[in-house]
């Protein structure tokens, strides 16, 4: 079943006659009457009754007609929705966060696209690396802010920024008041790192191995606030990425001195993935956003 076939049944049907509805598609007359026998042999009944030169509906193109009808305005419709998704930035955007990013990174730049943007509809899903990766690929977000790099042949990434690694000390501690520190100055201290399963944690251990030190870790977290308020009670030391430094009584953040010591981040797409213009624009202003952020 053709969906001209529908038109032109549906022509015939308002116009009560084959030459008129020929006329009204501008096709020629015998080309519309071949395409109606076609559709109604596929049907196994006849729509209509041939009445010399004036036709009327059966009982079955009276039943057919609506349904017809229905499935024409519906396909208008979605024409009509995507030429305007096309046409103006509105829809639909789901990204993908890690949590050692969401609370920091993301929620400006969300609200001034939010401003920006009013028909956008944006939702946020904040997972660990492993689980957006599963999501991207399989289409349940459209994009992923995370760190870099991200291997896979599937995907495409795009670099945000980077950013230098602090450690953090007590307020207390002999190097609190330095502008710089070195790990190895640090290596018998406790150390306090995120679990397992959060990409931030092998960063952290990265850094540690190319100083050297061995870090012994006697509390590990999912959340950077909760080691800060550990780090805070003097039950050891930690590492964070620069966007998470803030201003605590019990906390000193002292910058790395390794210029390698860095994290950098960025958005990841599925290679392939037709983005639609809203969430083109996004890429585009998280860009932007960061640019100026730096």
């Amino acid at each position: 079943m053709e969906v001209h076939q529908l038109r032109y049944f549906c022509a015939v049907a308002e116009a009560g006659s084959f030459t008129r509805a020929a006329e009204h598609e501008q096709v020629a007359q015998p080309s519309l009457s071949q395409q109606i026998m076609k559709l109604e042999e596929e049907l196994g009944v006849r729509l209509f009754d041939r009445l010399g030169r004036s036709v009327r509906l059966t009982g079955f193109g009276q039943v057919f007609l609506p349904r017809a009808r229905t499935i024409l305005f519906e396909l208008k419709a979605a024409k009509e929705e995507v030429a305007e998704q096309q046409s103006s930035v509105s829809g639909p955007i789901c990204v993908g966060v890690i949590p050692t990013i969401a609370p920091y990174f993301l929620p400006l730049p969300l609200s001034l696209f939010s401003r920006k943007y009013p028909q956008a509809t944006i939702t946020v899903v904040e997972d660990i690396t492993v689980r957006l990766m599963d999501r991207l690929r399989s289409g349940q977000i459209d994009l992923a802010v995370l760190a870099l790099p991200m291997r896979g042949h599937d995907v495409e990434a795009f670099q945000l920024r980077t950013e230098r690694l602090f450690a953090i000390l007590p307020k207390t501690h002999r190097l609190a008041k330095k502008r710089k520190v070195m790990l190895k100055d640090l290596r018998d201290q406790p150390f306090l790192l995120l679990r397992d399963d959060h990409c931030f944690r092998d960063t952290a251990i990265e850094v540690c191995k190319r100083a050297r030190v061995q870090p012994q870790i006697v509390f590990e977290s999912g959340q950077f606030s909760s080691i800060l308020g550990m780090v805070g009670a003097g039950l050891g030391i930690s590492i964070v990425p620069e966007m998470a430094l803030e201003h605590r009584p019990d906390c000193s953040f002292v910058l790395i001195g390794d210029e390698r010591a860095s994290r950098t981040i960025g958005v990841v797409t599925l290679k392939g993935r037709y983005l639609i213009r809203v969430q083109q624009a996004f890429l585009a202003h998280l860009h932007t956003f960061s640019q100026k952020d730096n």
